[in-house]
């Protein structure tokens, strides 16, 4: 069985030993844009994410062929003629909670986090920065985010034929459930 590469980045980049390294391969990330004349919305469900708590260290990746969709016809026009997805077969993120010094994680509750870092999707790497949820629960962290990103920001490009059928801003929500990774 190969070793996940996120794990082994963030196994890397760890500073201290004794760090709370937690990962996951069961995320889920939404997909949704709602257009005049359809809603388009997809779901994801092998999402691999890593957070280190010692650095703040924060990583996802998604394979973008993953995505299901309603109709079959939808998920053929993503793969192939807007995400490109044998060219681009993955999404991901290199980043850091900005804040993860505020976050008790020894107390259950939620707590709002910043995230800063480089996205990168259809081969295009951008800083974004984006806010969401944290939430400790019984040792294992709950992470939860919705925005929003722009076509055009990642080259993807909308025929003017269904230019009403596809919003030019899609809507992604990202869960994911951390667990430990180290005794």
């Amino acid at each position: 069985m190969k070793v996940n590469i996120l794990v082994l980045i963030l196994l890397a980049v760890s500073i201290h030993v004794s760090a709370q390294k937690f990962a996951t391969k069961i995320g889920h990330i939404k997909f949704y844009s709602k257009a005049p004349l359809e809603k388009i919305e997809a779901h994801n469900m092998q999402v691999n994410a890593a957070f280190d708590q010692q650095s703040g260290f924060f990583v996802f990746k998604v394979l973008m062929k993953s995505f299901e969709f309603e109709k079959a016809l939808m998920q053929e026009h993503f793969n192939e003629n807007y995400i490109e997805s044998d060219k681009f077969p993955n999404a991901t993120f290199l980043g850091k909670v900005t804040n993860f010094n505020e976050i008790n994680f020894s107390k259950d509750g939620t707590y709002k986090v910043n995230v800063e870092g480089k996205l990168t999707l259809h081969g295009i790497t951008k800083e974004v920065k984006e806010t969401g949820t944290f939430q400790p629960d019984k040792g294992k962290i709950f992470g939860k985010a919705i925005f929003n990103l722009l076509l055009s920001d990642y080259n993807i490009d909308v025929p003017g034929a269904v230019a009403n059928n596809i919003s030019k801003t899609v809507e992604i929500t990202v869960e994911v459930v951390l667990e430990k990774i180290n005794p």
